[in-house]
């Protein structure tokens, strides 16, 4: 595969180079996959108001959402950036490798949340009655599955991004799954 190209802040338009000075103040670095969204005129804010959009979803469960697509659709980036951003959000390493087998044996409702997202990726957004039934019963609402499935959107995006550029990981490596 041909080496995709990742733009320097002086490469990208002056929108996009306000967008990477913010995330450089946010994260410390502009990540490579997020770089990669600047050759376009729209897409990196395009996305990152996706991203960044009002939902009633939990930081905790946006990351369980982020592992679980990320590990169905094999991508290294999103899953170690993800590992990173789970950490900061109280998870242990343990915990992140319960979380990407969509087996949380730790939290029942965090569980039914992976076991519909792990569904709804694996299948294209058929799930069984009893995964959505489980998610329900865990306590989630209509709305709640709305927002879900706009995360997994997002997430996918960006794994399917990676996929076509192959990239490289600029986050310490997550680790594999026994």
């Amino acid at each position: 595969m041909k080496n995709f190209p990742i733009p320097t802040k002086e490469q990208v338009s002056p929108a996009n180079q306000a967008i990477f000075e913010s995330l450089n103040g946010m994260v410390g670095f502009v990540p490579n996959l997020y770089a990669i969204f600047a050759h376009s005129e729209n897409a990196l804010g395009n996305y990152l108001a996706l991203q960044n959009g009002k939902t009633s979803i939990r930081a905790k469960e946006r990351e369980v959402i982020n592992l679980v697509v990320s590990q169905v659709n094999n991508c290294s980036y999103c899953l170690s950036a993800h590992t990173q951003f789970a950490k900061m959000n109280g998870f242990t390493d343990e915990q992140i490798l319960d979380i990407r087998r969509a087996d949380v044996g730790f939290d029942a409702k965090l569980d039914a949340l992976a076991k519909l997202v792990k569904a709804t990726t694996e299948n294209r957004g058929r799930v069984s009655s009893e995964v959505l039934e489980n998610f329900y019963a865990a306590g989630y609402t209509e709305a709640s599955l709305i927002d879900v499935t706009m995360v997994i959107g997002d997430k996918i995006i960006s794994n399917y991004l990676h996929a076509l550029t192959d990239i490289p990981v600029d986050w310490p490596l997550a680790p594999a799954l026994n």
